[in-house]
């Protein structure tokens, strides 16, 4: 192959994002220099935060060029290498997404074994979505044994391991909510005690769904959820947020959570945080998950899209929930 296509950000959008937002770009094939590889991309990963990249502000990431390639993970096969620690045909993780090719330093790349799961996983529960949800729920929140976890968007690739995990570790009861029927029943095969549609109303959903109240909520979604959360949270709760998806295209600050006072009383804490501050549990983190697999006990979902053409399509499904589990672009 002489031809690489990749995805460019073509203008930032305001609100919702459309296609004419991307640009379809056929470039040369590139040639590795001293101690790079070029690798040909096999899957692709598209993820909320990358929405945040698209606007032009100061965050705890660089937001996305205009007019060139946008990035994010990725995983797929050396085809060309001129680095002595990485051969042709490995298989590797880096961070040069949205295009066939990529070309980088060999040791922003990191070997995978493609013979432990499919290589998709990588990009799913045994990569960053995985320690997300393993980190947030453990490190940040803190559950304990016996405690009742809230999951919102927890249909996603995040929510729906955190749901599990949460089980898995003993707690005592976990509810989740999502935007379809259809999901809410995956999430009871999936072992959530409960789980709600959130269009029917969230507030009253949860306190239904939680009747003696919630010790840790994992935030996906922020704004009605979180005030829904804060209402129901036991004394001394713990809310870990990882995202805040219904906000990510707003034009107009959110309205809600508006019970914020609560926070006093019930003495909660409330923290952020991003995955890669939480590299130091990442061996336990393995060591479960791999344990979890091998044995059945812990199931993932992925939504996969063809074309690396289609890449902007994927990226808005994810962003109206289309999908189930991990959004990926198979390339």
């Amino acid at each position: 192959m002489t031809s690489n296509r990749e995805i460019h950000l073509a203008s930032r959008p305001v609100g919702w994002p459309t296609e004419d937002d991307f640009r379809l770009v056929e470039t040369d094939v590139p040639t590795p220099g001293p101690g790079q590889i070029v690798v040909r991309n096999q899957y692709l990963s598209v993820d909320p935060y990358m929405r945040g990249r698209m606007n032009d502000v100061k965050s705890y990431v660089a937001p996305f060029a205009l007019d060139a390639p946008l990035d994010g993970a990725a995983i797929g096969e050396v085809v060309a290498s001129e680095a002595a620690d990485i051969a042709v045909g490995a298989t590797v993780l880096h961070g040069l997404g949205w295009r066939e090719y990529a070309l980088l330093d060999a040791t922003a790349a990191r070997p995978v074994d493609p013979s432990i799961a499919p290589v998709s996983a990588y990009l799913s529960v045994l990569g960053m979505t995985g320690l997300t949800a393993y980190a947030g729920l453990l490190e940040v929140a803190a559950m304990k044994p016996g405690e009742t976890v809230f999951v919102s968007a927890a249909a996603g690739a995040v929510g729906s391991l955190v749901g599990q995990i949460a089980k898995l570790k003993g707690a005592g009861r976990v509810v989740g909510s999502a935007g379809s029927p259809a999901k809410v029943e995956r999430l009871r095969a999936l072992g959530f005690d409960a789980a709600f549609d959130y269009h029917d109303g969230v507030r009253e959903s949860l306190r239904a769904a939680a009747p003696d109240g919630v010790d840790v909520y994992f935030d996906n979604v922020g704004g009605d959820h979180l005030e829904a959360a804060i209402s129901a949270m036991n004394l001394h709760g713990r809310v870990a947020i990882c995202g805040m998806i219904a906000q990510y295209n707003a034009t107009e600050p959110s309205a809600a959570p508006r019970n914020l006072a609560l926070v006093i009383g019930k003495r909660l804490t409330l923290r952020g945080f991003l995955v890669n501050d939480h590299n130091d549990v990442r061996t336990a983190f393995v060591r479960d998950v791999a344990g979890w697999l091998r044995d059945g006990t812990l199931s993932y979902d992925e939504t996969i899209v063809d074309g690396v053409e289609n890449a902007p399509a994927a990226f808005l499904g994810l962003l109206r929930g289309d999908n189930l589990g991990k959004m990926l672009v198979k390339v």
